[in-house]
């Protein structure tokens, strides 16, 4: 197995400095060769690509905007209503991707509604998520870059995040069946979750947990380790 490579996420790390540009130059000095920035977008894209440059850095993930934060919106990828904001965003992220250099995009699912049953709404926020997964394929796959979906626990971090095990974002990039779609694993979300006997045995297929756990080889066209996650592929669905 290939040397575990680590990088900065300036989104949380360094909170006493004021801005990313900042962050960026912190992190080099720490003596990381790679960095990720949640939503770099307060920023100009030329602005924190020079920063990168200057601390000796490379920008390996950004996610998609969070929508309106004021509201409470995390993301808008399965949002009812909010298709044409992600899309919005989706551009916007593509934008900044390509002028950092940035080769990975986390599509954020977003929040079930507030006062919202999720059972009750899950088949239209997943049907919504789809659809919009489906258009972002087509727009990456256009400038060779690579989506993400991340699962974020629902037991401690956010009690509303559709997304929120690896069963259920496994099984929604069967569906949208795209290579350039691929499964992010963030050992902490995931281990909130469901430790390795529930992956094991509630969907997740073993070679991937095989791969992601380091016991046995990385699947072909998996992703190096970047973060305490690996970007993994899932076979597109039987047609």
């Amino acid at each position: 197995m290939a040397p575990l490579r680590f990088s900065a996420n300036v989104s949380w790390l360094f909170p006493e400095l004021p801005g990313v540009p900042e962050r960026l130059h912190a992190a080099g000095r720490a003596g990381f060769e790679a960095a990720e920035v949640a939503w770099p977008y307060a920023e100009s894209p030329q602005a924190l690509a020079s920063a990168a440059r200057a601390a000796g850095l490379r920008l390996v993930l950004i996610n998609t905007p969070r929508g309106d934060h004021e509201k409470g919106e995390m993301g808008l990828g399965a949002v009812p209503g909010r298709q044409a904001a992600f899309r919005e965003g989706l551009e916007q992220a593509v934008l900044y991707a390509k002028a950092l250099g940035c080769p990975r995009i986390h599509l954020m699912a977003g929040r079930v509604p507030r006062g919202a049953d999720r059972e009750a709404v899950k088949g239209e926020m997943e049907t919504v998520f789809v659809e919009n997964l489906r258009h972002a394929a087509e727009v990456l796959a256009q400038e060779n870059l690579v989506g993400l979906l991340e699962p974020i626990n629902t037991r401690i971090t956010d009690p509303q995040y559709f997304l929120d095990t690896p069963q259920q974002a496994a099984a929604i990039l069967q569906k949208v069946g795209r290579p350039n779609l691929q499964l992010q694993m963030d050992i902490f979300h995931w281990q909130v979750m469901a430790w390795e006997s529930d992956w094991k045995h509630q969907g997740v297929p073993a070679h991937r947990w095989a791969c992601a756990s380091g016991t046995g080889p990385r699947p072909r066209g998996a992703r190096q380790l970047w973060r305490a996650g690996l970007y993994l592929p899932v076979p597109a669905a039987r047609r």
